[in-house]
Formats: C-alpha cells, sequence, structure tokens
C-alpha cells in the first residue's frame, strides 16, 4: 500500500480529483493534508494538485511555498522521496525552489481550457516508466500561466540531463509553434529535478485517468508510481 498525501490550500480545486485516483480508482491509502500541517512523515508520495492556492495572490504559487506543508514537502524531497507537481502545483514547485525556472502568462494572455498532445520525452523515471519512449499521449490543460520559462543556462542544463518528461507536440509527435499552446520555452510541459523524484507538469493526468472522463492516458503516470515505490512503501 502507498501512502499518498494531497496539500490541500485554500483555493486549491483540483485535490479532490488526484484523491478520486489514488483512492478511489488505485484503492491507495490516500490523506487530504491542510496547507497548515507539519508533518509528512507518514507519506510516501506528495501530490502539490491544480488550482488557484491563496488566489494566486501576488502571482501562482508565490505564498504557498511558505506554508507548513510545503517546507514539509521540501524535506520530503531532500530525502529522496517523491513529489508531483499538477499546474498550480508545478508553479508552487518552481517557487518554492524544488524546480528549476519560472511559470508565467501565457503568450497570448488568455487562459486556456484544452486537451493537447504531449509527446513522452523519458521513460527512466518512477512517473514514466509505464509509457513507451516517444509516445504520443493526450491530457487536459487548463491554465492562465502555463508559460515555462527559465535562461539559457537552465534550459540547455535540462535538455542535457534528460531532465525534460513531457513537451507540448502534434498529433504526430512534432514539436512546432501551433503545437505550443502557451508559449513554453523548447514546448516544455513538464520537468524533474536532477534525482527525478520531483516532477511538475502543466497538464493534468488525474483528469485523463477514467475511462467515463473520455480518456485514460494519464493513468499510466500513477500506475508507476506504484511500481516504483513497491517494497518502498511507508509499512
Amino acid at each position: 500500500m502507498v501512502k499518498f498525501g494531497v496539500i490541500v490550500f485554500p483555493g486549491s480545486n483540483c485535490d479532490r480529483d488526484v484523491a478520486y485516483v489514488t483512492q478511489s480508482l488505485l484503492q491507495q491509502s490516500t490523506r487530504m493534508v491542510w496547507h497548515e500541517e507539519s508533518d509528512l512523515t507518514d507519506l510516501d508520495v506528495i501530490v502539490v494538485p491544480g488550482g488557484f492556492s491563496y488566489g494566486d495572490y501576488l502571482r501562482c504559487g508565490a505564498i504557498a511555498r511558505f506554508s507548513p506543508a510545503m517546507q514539509a514537502t521540501i524535506n520530503h524531497a531532500k530525502q529522496g522521496k517523491l513529489v508531483l507537481g499538477i499546474c498550480n502545483g508545478f508553479q508552487v514547485l518552481t517557487e518554492a525552489g524544488l524546480l528549476p525556472g519560472a511559470l508565467v502568462r501565457n503568450r497570448d494572455l488568455h487562459f486556456i481550457c484544452d486537451r493537447v498532445p504531449l509527446r513522452v520525452e523519458c521513460t527512466d523515471l518512477p512517473w514514466t516508466q509505464n509509457y513507451q519512449k516517444g509516445a504520443v499521449i493526450t491530457l487536459p490543460i487548463a491554465h492562465g500561466e502555463g508559460n515555462y520559462y527559465a535562461d539559457a543556462a537552465t534550459v540547455a542544463d535540462l535538455e542535457a540531463n534528460g531532465q525534460i518528461v513531457f513537451r507540448y507536440v502534434t498529433d504526430a509527435g512534432d514539436v512546432d509553434d501551433v503545437s505550443n499552446p502557451n508559449g513554453s520555452l523548447n514546448n516544455i510541459a513538464g520537468i524533474c529535478n536532477r534525482n527525478g523524484n520531483v516532477l511538475g507538469m502543466m497538464p493534468h493526468p488525474e483528469r485523463a485517468s477514467d475511462s467515463l472522463l473520455g480518456g485514460t492516458d494519464g493513468m499510466p503516470l500513477f500506475e508507476g508510481i506504484l511500481a516504483a515505490m513497491g517494497d518502498r512503501a511507508i509499512a
């Protein structure tokens, strides 16, 4: 049994979606973690969900990074444990320094709600081991500040170290400007840290994990987590 923790901030709106996947579909222990909690030692995997933490005041994720739960999440990640940030959660992870770069306003300054094709760039990570490298999957997006930005040296390092996990592409798997919904550098949709235990992504795998919603391309990500944990899960 893998023990998931889903952080709940004032303004979170995708926390229950994640819990539905981990608890109802995968039958795993799942605890909703209020943002003021500071002891997360009982958890194997921490998920920072999408939404509008603290109303996105100042900028997305800027206040959430200071919450007790996020300080505990930083310690969790430093121990090599798994942390997943989805949409606003990705923004929070960059603000907290767990991932490099930043998420800024979409190129066209519009909120985007759509389903987009992504290419799986690496499969040697817990998150992606159940995908085929180069596979094109479809996941929903819903964001106003999903434009990934970093300085040239950081982006070069991400490319060189295989830290770009998902990339926006055409249906045929090609990278071009038309397939880039928000202007992200190098069509980046998701990245991990050097150790691979922290993943941030703008698309929503939890919204594509139940066939009733029209697609299950997100489910292999969660199943990969279970496969990766194995005997490492907290008893």
